[in-house]
């Protein structure tokens, strides 16, 4: 699962750089919060985004978080089995209308269960960044079915957490639901029972509009007058996190971090060098991925930080190198905050 994927990226592309060079990069300046902040324009767009973080320890069997939707949606879930006994963590969708509901899921993916929680987000993220399987779920009229046959058969022991991420679009209105109960029971009839459960005090539950953020710098980058500059993701201040409603009970909530949005950034060069990118961590603990398109092709998730699990707990100075390209060319970078670990996090662009 720790493969280097920052070399096979680079190996494929260029044929010539390798893990030693890579760390042979210039080092990054003594006070990273001195970098001028490289000024970009940032916009929401995509279907609703459903974040089902709280509670996020689950300590009774219920609905965790509800809302009907339809059209293009990303439900992010987070949750952990604060429970003694053997538990199930399950998507649901259920269709109250007269027709069946196509819902196809384009891209998702699954960390856990596992008990160290850092490894099920960075794992969420990394395989929510690679490739996916699509697959299609029809709910009958007035029916249910699992988003995730596969998340149904997983048994989450005390104490593990289990992240998902599934974006999909319905050609109907489904009622989507994160739910907990004991391993043996039928989901079926659980649903038609099921209470939903109060949100813990971070509140961390929603529907949200616009579940991507595209990140556009205002002018091009020239790496050799510009020198090392930032872009602050998830701080709140200059990115700001997104309000939205939670459904259950029709109270305004926000989300402290952004989970489950993803970042689309588009950040030109002049074609003079070549240019680092860095991750800095700015919150503490942190382990994720990063998405790359380079010349137009996918590039397999670079992990954050790549060959060690989690940066940023011991020092403000951490980084991980997430890859040198030569400017000039069209480079896409995606992100977006991993469960589990801290915000906010600076993407530093800086000449090789």
């Amino acid at each position: 699962m720790k493969l280097s994927k920052l070399a096979i990226n680079v190996l494929v592309i260029f044929g010539l750089l390798g893990l030693n060079q890579v760390a042979a990069f210039a080092e990054l300046p003594d006070n990273l919060l001195s970098l001028p902040e490289w000024e970009v324009t940032s916009g929401s767009y995509g279907g609703k985004l459903l974040l089902s973080d709280s509670p996020e320890m689950v300590s009774n069997d219920g609905i965790m978080y509800q809302d009907t939707v339809v059209g293009h949606a990303r439900l992010f879930f987070h949750h952990v089995n604060a429970t003694t006994t053997n538990k199930r963590v399950v998507a649901v969708l259920e269709n109250s209308g007269e027709q069946a509901a196509k819902v196809t899921v384009y891209r998702s993916s699954l960390g856990g269960p596992g008990e160290d929680w850092i490894a099920v987000g960075k794992a969420a993220q990394t395989g929510y960044l690679g490739k996916s399987q699509l697959y299609v779920v029809t709910v009958p009229p007035h029916g249910v079915e699992l988003l995730s046959s596969e998340l149904g058969k997983v048994v989450v022991k005390p104490n593990m957490l289990v992240n998902g991420i599934y974006d999909f679009v319905s050609d109907r209105p489904v009622t989507v639901r994160t739910m907990m109960l004991s391993a043996g029971k039928s989901v079926e009839s659980f649903v038609k029972k099921a209470k939903v459960l109060p949100a813990d005090e971070q509140h961390l539950r929603g529907t949200f509009d616009g579940c991507d953020r595209l990140i556009i710098s205002t002018k091009v980058y020239n790496p050799l007058k510009d020198g090392p500059v930032a872009v602050t993701l998830a701080d709140n201040v200059i990115d700001k996190y997104v309000n939205g409603i939670d459904a259950t009970d029709g109270s305004k909530v926000c989300n402290y971090g952004n989970y489950g949005i993803v970042y689309k950034l588009f950040l030109p060069a002049t074609d003079t060098g070549k240019i680092v990118y860095y991750l800095n961590p700015r919150g503490g603990t942190y382990a994720g991925a990063m998405g790359i398109k380079y010349r137009h092709t996918s590039l397999l998730p670079v992990e954050t930080p790549d060959g060690r699990l989690f940066m940023g707990q011991a020092t403000e100075r951490d980084y991980s190198v997430v890859g040198s390209f030569p400017a000039g060319e069209s480079l896409w970078l995606t992100f977006s905050p991993p469960g589990a670990s801290n915000l906010p996090v600076k993407l530093i662009i800086m000449p090789e």
